[in-house]
């Protein structure tokens, strides 16, 4: 039996590799609307405790995930968005009606929100790390940025860790379901770390302490995964 259980867990280590190996959405962003798949969660639901529930998790991305991903294939079948790449929609999404912007936006930003989360130890890489030292005088000080953007956001929205097109790295936040994508933000670039400040991401567990979401969220940050992102562009 023990021999049995080993030779499924290679399998499925196997099998789930290719998620880890590459950025599932960056590919995202290339690939032709009407193509596009919902991704597989790369972790199980637990994995991430203490810091974000399995419950949470299960319905953060069952539901609310699942529902961004149907209702934007709805909303652009049999319009021309639906033979687009995600890039392009987005670097137009001014464009299009509330209903692409909305669940176009929730669906991509999740898939990046997924990859950004591990439960392993990890650390930037080297060029990140001076990248980061570079642009905003030191590693504790991005942190600080960063988390006053999570936690100062009003209402429901992201913080975003983004590669600007002049090089350098920079934070925003944006309200709803907008990443520094699309055309409609004060500030664009190539997103590398996401985090998700709507209430479903964080209140079963830390209700109205969303400060306590922001500080914990830095324990399972994935830098292999930001840093390959940061390295590639």
């Amino acid at each position: 039996m023990k021999q049995k259980n080993l030779v499924l867990t290679f399998v499925f280590a196997i099998a789930v590799l290719p998620l880890f190996a590459s950025n599932p959405s960056d590919k995202t962003l290339s690939t032709k609307a009407v193509e596009l798949v919902f991704p597989e969660l790369p972790y199980a639901y637990n994995a991430l405790e203490p810091t974000i529930d399995a419950k949470t998790m299960e319905i953060h991305y069952s539901k609310h995930h699942k529902a961004y991903y149907n209702n934007f294939l709805a909303a652009i079948k049999e319009t021309p968005a639906a033979n687009l790449d995600l890039k392009s929609i987005f670097a137009e999404i001014s464009k299009q009606p509330a209903v692409v912007r909305n669940n176009g936006g929730g669906y991509y930003n999740h898939n990046l929100f997924w990859e950004n989360m591990t439960a392993a130890k990890t650390a930037p890489s080297a060029s990140l790390k001076a990248a980061i030292e570079k642009d905003f005088g030191s590693f504790d000080k991005f942190k600080e940025e960063f988390s006053g953007a999570a936690k100062k956001q009003f209402g429901s929205g992201w913080a975003w860790l983004v590669l600007g097109k002049d090089g350098k790295l920079f934070v925003s936040s944006t309200p709803n379901q907008d990443n520094p994508l699309m055309d409609v933000v004060e500030k664009k670039g190539t997103p590398l770390l996401a985090l998700d400040v709507w209430e479903h991401a964080y209140y079963l567990k830390y209700q109205n302490l969303r400060a306590d979401y922001v500080d914990n969220f830095w324990n399972i940050v994935n830098w292999d995964v930001v840093s390959k992102r940061f390295e590639k562009k």
